[in-house]
């Protein structure tokens, strides 16, 4: 974006020195501290914030599919679907590779992110239980949805956004994949932890294979739920990378994405109890297979409506002629 000029450069004839008038570069002793502290201050505020995702991280017992391989192993069982998913989705940018180290930062980010999304969702709940159902479906739209959808978004903006290799519209949608599949990730984790703590199994994990297969049904379950924070979040992506390259209408564009993403986020935690028990009910299937039928259909749908984007601007990129750059490796 062309920063707007005041009158006085504007009418300048490029003669006079308008530094401290009308224009500002680095001269003086003071101007070099105020660059500095302003390069600390920004930096220092990335570090705590991911700092204070890390403590909140460890304090949840996100760290338990480390310290516990069956945990470990059944998290990892969870995401494959969501796994096959982003790589769908990263192998589907015709500009060029994306560098794995900005892969992985985002991936890493999108879990420590997730704690904030994790800490306002266990608070912000009870505030809406006194209304019933009515009250959950708010609690999806007003905090569920935008909330996981922003720290998930975060993941993209705090570092791989601002990186020059981050360079294509559809770059959006790469990074925001990985961000959901992070997210989903840890989620899973966290889910298989918290059903094993309470069926009292959770101790047993290292006594052998019959332990890991008494979480097999909630693996499952969070095998089928991934793919969708893959969706939402590679759309909110998407219209970030977008943003990126359209400045004088950056902040519009990011809440669309954003609004876009929530709203079928939100529409899915509450549809889908309400239409797996409907599938069930219609067709005369076992519970968990309702489910899986309403999770293909939902995430079918949302993610046809992902990749037609990300198809419409690949079938562009090649009708002008846009050169495929190199990949860009580490």
């Amino acid at each position: 974006m062309r920063d707007r000029q005041d009158p006085v450069e504007a009418a300048d004839d490029g003669s006079r020195d308008l530094y401290d008038v009308a224009t500002w570069e680095e001269r003086t002793s003071v101007d070099g501290a105020a660059v500095a502290l302003y390069w600390l201050l920004t930096r220092t505020a990335k570090w705590v914030v991911v700092l204070l995702a890390l403590g909140i991280l460890v304090g949840i017992g996100g760290l338990t599919a480390i310290s516990e391989p069956a945990v470990g192993l059944l998290t990892v069982l969870s995401v494959i679907p969501a796994l096959a998913l982003a790589a769908y989705v990263y192998r589907s940018d015709v500009t060029s590779g994306e560098p794995l180290s900005l892969l992985v930062a985002t991936f890493i980010l999108s879990i420590l992110f997730a704690t904030f999304a994790a800490i306002v969702n266990s608070y912000a709940r009870e505030l809406f239980a006194p209304l019933g159902g009515l009250g959950l479906v708010l609690f999806y739209f007003l905090i569920v949805g935008p909330g996981e959808e922003a720290v998930k978004l975060l993941a993209v903006r705090l570092y791989a956004y601002t990186d020059a290799r981050f360079d294509s519209v559809v770059d959006g949608a790469v990074y925001g994949a990985i961000s959901g599949l992070g997210f989903a990730t840890i989620e899973n984790s966290l889910y298989i932890v918290t059903q094993l703590e309470e069926a009292g199994e959770l101790a047993e994990l290292s006594l052998g294979l019959g332990a890991i297969l008494a979480g097999g049904d909630i693996t499952a379950v969070r095998a089928l739920a991934g793919p969708g924070h893959v969706i939402y979040s590679a759309v909110a992506g998407y219209y970030l990378g977008l943003a990126k390259f359209n400045a004088d209408n950056r902040g519009p564009i990011i809440v669309k994405g954003l609004l876009l993403a929530a709203v079928i986020h939100a529409t899915y935690n509450s549809t889908v109890g309400l239409g797996s028990f409907a599938i069930a009910s219609a067709f005369g299937l076992p519970p968990l297979a309702a489910f899986f039928v309403f999770v293909i259909v939902f995430d079918g749908v949302f993610g046809l409506f992902l990749l037609r984007k990300i198809w419409h601007y690949r079938s562009m990129y090649r009708a002008v002629g846009a050169s495929e750059r190199p990949n860009t490796g580490w």
